[in-house]
């Protein structure tokens, strides 16, 4: 394998993570990182004069009309060298070959991102495991979405003018480059911690639900019917479905390499998910990342305050 091409990594975060520093390990000479915060009242913006080799910050600003996460990926998109770009997130183990791997698996099939497996560190994130197991991990697999917290891209392969226009205007920056990018998803899963808190983890069931419906309307619609017809079964014929529903959850775990015990809750999660997804269609607003949005359609999304 040739030597990779001069490569921009993307990660928007206020603080400087273990992530940081293991993917600043893994710049070539000719790469760069782009740690992308808010501003300077951001924690990390203490480091401005002590970054690695390789590493920049790029202030992206209040975001006006998009999440906070959008407004970073494309002030990253604006301020990046390189035409082959990685976006990546703070929250996940980076091995040392992470890069390097991601650069061969471009080289056999263009666009590629790795899997997200969301791992609950509450009771109600530990409980819906099994649930984005099935939609998170095996629907982005299956269905070829991109996952902004490990995909590599060149800016040749998207309209870059139009995917900027369309990400400043919206909430979820994964939706709206699946969008513009034909992606090779890889079997390769990272383990994701989420929540902390129930609260913390009910906002951001919120946010998954919202952006399946905004960007997959049809799709929403008729996995909301499976899972209330599931639900029903589940309750009629409860000890059959509570076999099916775990050697499902099992099979779907094995086939991701993902050893959790939380696949034994498929069963309990299948009934909880109807009441949550009408919870998530019915707010109005949710908090990410410190900040309330409101999300009236896909292109209509207002930062109403702080958290």
């Amino acid at each position: 394998m040739g030597e990779s091409p001069p490569t921009t990594v993307i990660l928007p975060t206020t603080t400087w993570t273990t992530a940081c520093e293991e993917v600043a390990d893994q710049l070539g000479q000719s790469d760069e990182l782009l740690v992308v915060c808010d501003d300077d009242s951001d924690s990390i913006a203490n480091r401005v004069d002590d970054l690695p080799s390789g590493v920049r910050l790029v202030f992206a600003g209040a975001p006006e009309g998009c999440s906070g996460k959008a407004n970073a990926i494309a002030a990253g998109m604006c301020a990046a060298k390189r035409d082959r770009i990685v976006w990546t997130d703070d929250d996940f183990h980076h091995p040392p070959d992470w890069l390097a791997q991601l650069h061969a698996d471009y080289e056999q099939n263009g666009p590629v991102t790795e899997i997200p497996f969301f791992v609950g560190r509450d009771p109600l994130s530990l409980l819906l495991e099994p649930i984005y197991a099935f939609g998170g991990t095996l629907g982005a697999y299956a269905g070829n979405i991109a996952w902004a917290g490990a995909v590599m891209f060149d800016r040749a392969d998207l309209d870059e003018a139009a995917f900027l226009g369309d990400l400043r205007r919206s909430v979820s920056d994964d939706g709206i480059l699946t969008e513009y990018l034909d992606v090779t998803p890889l079997r390769r899963t990272r383990l994701v911690p989420i929540g902390g808190t129930v609260r913390e983890t009910a906002e951001r069931h919120v946010r998954f639900t919202q952006i399946v419906q905004r960007h997959d309307p049809v799709g929403f619609a008729g996995m909301s019917v499976v899972a209330a017809l599931s639900a029903i079964g589940a309750l009629l014929f409860p000890l059959p479905a509570m076999v099916l529903l775990t050697l499902l959850q099992l099979g779907i775990y094995s086939a991701f390499e993902v050893r959790r015990w939380t696949f034994l809750l498929a069963y309990p999660a299948t009934l909880a998910q109807v009441p949550l997804t009408m919870y998530a269609v019915a707010r109005r607003t949710f908090v990410w990342g410190g900040r309330r949005y409101r999300w009236r359609g896909k292109f209509d999304v207002e930062v109403v305050g702080s958290g």
